[in-house]
């Protein structure tokens, strides 16, 4: 077995010979810790050189098959080995519904009761890899002491042993699966003995072992007869490949789920034209055994039969699909797409580079790149003119993908490369359609020339699609974006202006849910010698809040302008909002400033309160008099209120998104932005808005926008 050589260092073997030779350390390491534990499957992770990308070293108990798309994963990757060596922790998932909510695309792939454990073979200084380690769905829902000391010790141990291997330069290999032995085929080599095979052959259904392959290893008479095919021709054979109307990836499905949660599953299957048959599937962790009957009570089902005429249809690339298809739809910019890519798809078909590539304006544009040592490679390629006889641009206005298997297949159908050699060795490019119309070409290259044969090459087609939706959502999601900051930033001042006897700093930041763009506002407007500012709050984060908005900031400065008093500001805006008729309310509050005499008059309309930060530190909550909510009553007043305005005292003015926030109550949120206004409030202004600003800037999820306007008085 393949294993860390034990060849002295000056050995003049050959290299081939060397790697032959060894301990199978990974191999009995897994097999010892699956056994202590009791665990029936597992596999053993060693970290790529140079690459952050977990690769399979060794799988025992189940075929690596079930594992297809996670041989190669990225560390980054939301699923358990990835995250134990992320965080240097345990991983337990202890069943099918918690695998469900916490690692969605394992579940969509494996969807059967199973209980795992992830762990990192690291030492204090160096993570060499990871390991998994499976149960059955019986498991209980919580790890042991036992088992996990055993699991984190077994660990420490190989760790310490990788360890030493590196530092003595013996290199470790993957190393042949763990699976129990395939029987000889016929009865006798399967059950033990000639009586034993008679007395099988005498039983009125059918009756097949299965390797843990799902090759047959055994069929009686009467389950050849049932099936309709001969024994010769089952033996060794896989029944969904082997028998065409049990071609479909649902029956392949009953055998693995029966394999991975180690309990009786079953299912009836169509013998055509009309005939039920009943399976029923006995797992152990060597194979399973199937008892095959007619299934009469099931006779009135009309249930199409599986066509068989075509190539079998394999479960393993379905799977592969499935998850990273789940992967994807966890993509929102264009961005996202393209490292969504470059972490989960990249390293699952064994590429090392990516370039994701658009046409615009009848130019090719490079979206995103990951894996070029040197970038320039890939940027002298953005702006390249459809027209241009390049592979990427080919298979963009072809819509046809291509394949490489080498540097000298390209250079010879496309000379041009010859001059722009990018250190690969073989390429896929695949042309992104969605809707019906090509929005790119998504590059994977190779360090190693690599052939695609045609399943490889239908299982990247298909992927291609799948990226070409996550694509042409998120071109959408960020034209989306951009529309809406531009429309936010066009009606938000660019700047504040400078006004004597005043320093102004302000923030705004959008919620999270929607498009990023609301009804917040805030103003400073110079006037007759003195200033005034605004801040109110419009209904609703959309684009018809944020037009309204626009509509009374243009409103509450012309007013101010031709010099209305803070209280007729007010009215009149109020009286404004009804008349155009919309059924959103705003809040506001209105200030004139007089810093020369240390006064501000203040008119509030349904607004949340402001702070006053005195100079010598003390703040407190402005209580002052108002009317109600702009938009609502049309002969409403809104009586004002004279505040002292001492120099070095600093005014907050804010929008109830600074201080509200799911189960938090606002009288305790107010105190916490006293508080916080209390310690922070001789820093320059600037710093101190982002401080107010802080919690609510780094919250994943705002409910609300949020605007804030400091102003000090010098």
């Amino acid at each position: 077995m393949v294993g860390v050589s034990d060849v002295p260092r000056t050995a003049q073997a050959p290299a081939a010979a060397r790697t032959r030779v060894g301990r199978p350390l990974l191999s009995l390491a897994l097999a010892s810790m699956m056994d202590e534990v009791h665990a029936h499957s597992g596999a053993v992770y060693l970290l790529a050189s140079g690459e952050p990308v977990l690769e399979m070293a060794v799988m025992a108990g189940l075929p690596r098959a079930f594992a297809a798309p996670w041989e190669r994963v990225g560390l980054s990757a939301p699923i358990p080995v990835a995250e134990a060596v992320r965080e240097r922790r345990l991983v337990w998932v202890g069943g099918e519904e918690e695998m469900a909510r916490r690692y969605p695309r394992i579940a969509v792939v494996l969807p059967y009761p199973f209980a795992l454990a992830a762990l990192p073979v690291a030492t204090d200084t160096k993570v060499h890899g990871a390991i998994f380690v499976t149960w059955p769905g019986s498991h209980p829902p919580e790890l042991s002491d036992r088992e996990r000391d055993h699991l984190s010790a077994a660990c420490g141990r190989l760790a310490v042993r990788l360890e030493r291997a590196a530092e003595e330069s013996r290199p470790v290999f993957p190393e042949p699966d763990l699976l129990a032995g395939t029987a000889a085929g016929g009865a006798a080599g399967t059950l033990g003995t000639v009586e034993a095979a008679r007395m099988v052959s005498r039983l009125p259904y059918g009756l097949c072992s299965l390797d843990l392959h799902g090759r047959i290893a055994f069929a009686n008479a009467a389950a050849a007869e049932l099936i309709g095919v001969p024994v010769s021709r089952l033996l060794g054979t896989q029944p969904w490949a082997s028998v065409p109307w049990l071609n479909d990836p649902v029956y392949e499905d009953r055998y693995r789920a029966a394999l991975i949660s180690q309990q009786t599953t079953s299912f009836v299957a169509l013998r055509p034209p009309g005939d039920w048959l009943s399976f029923r599937l006995y797992p152990s962790t060597t194979g399973l055994s199937v008892r095959i009957s007619r299934a009469r009570a099931v006779a009135e089902m009309s249930r199409t039969a599986p066509q068989g005429d075509g190539a079998p249809s394999r479960l393993v690339t379905i799977s592969q699909v499935l998850s990273l298809a789940g992967a994807l739809t966890e993509a929102a910019g264009v961005e996202d797409v393209v490292q969504l890519v470059a972490d989960e798809i990249v390293p699952a078909v064994g590429g090392q580079a990516l370039v994701m590539l658009a046409s615009r304006a009848g130019r090719l544009h490079v979206l995103g790149h990951r894996g070029y040592p040197d970038p320039r490679v890939v940027e002298r390629f953005d702006g390249l003119p459809l027209t241009e006889p390049t592979p990427g641009t080919q298979a963009l206005n072809s819509g046809v993908p291509a394949f490489f298997d080498s540097r000298r297949e390209l250079e010879r159908l496309y000379p041009v490369r010859n001059a722009t050699p990018d250190g690969f060795a073989a390429w896929a490019y695949l042309p992104l359609i969605a809707s019906g119309r090509p929005v790119g070409t998504c590059v994977l290259a190779y360090a190693e020339p690599h052939p695609f044969p045609a399943d490889e090459r239908a299982v990247l087609t298909s992927l291609g699609g799948l990226i070409a939706q996550a694509l042409e959502r998120a071109m959408l999601y960020d034209a989306k974006h951009r529309l809406a900051h531009g429309l936010q930033e066009a009606l938000l001042p660019h700047s504040l202006p400078a006004l004597p006897g005043i320093h102004a700093a302000a923030r705004y930041l959008p919620a999270t849910q929607g498009m990023d763009i609301g009804g917040d506002f805030y103003d400073l407007v110079p006037s007759h010698g003195v200033a005034s500012a605004v801040i109110g709050d419009v209904q609703g984060h959309n684009v018809t809040a944020a037009g309204l908005m626009g509509q009374i900031r243009t409103a509450v400065r012309a007013y101010t302008t031709v010099g209305q008093a803070p209280q007729d500001v007010m009215s009149s805006t109020n009286r404004l909002l009804i008349d155009l008729g919309s059924d959103l309310f705003a809040s506001c509050l209105y200030l004139r400033l007089d810093p020369a005499h240390g006064r501000a008059v203040m008119a509030r309309a349904g607004h949340p309160p402001p702070l006053l930060r005195r100079p010598d530190g003390r703040v407190r909550v402005l209580d002052l008099a108002g009317g109600p909510l702009l938009g609502i009553d049309g002969s409403a007043t809104y009586p004002t209120t004279e505040v002292e305005l001492a120099p070095g005292s600093v005014l907050v003015l804010y929008t109830d998104g600074l201080i509200e926030s799911p189960g938090v109550d606002i009288e305790d949120a107010l105190a916490d932005l006293g508080r916080r206004l209390a310690e922070a409030g001789d820093l320059p202004l600037d710093a101190l808005a982002d401080e107010l600003v802080g919690q609510g800037g780094a919250a994943q999820e705002r409910i609300d926008d949020v605007a804030l306007l400091l102003l000090r008085a010098r």
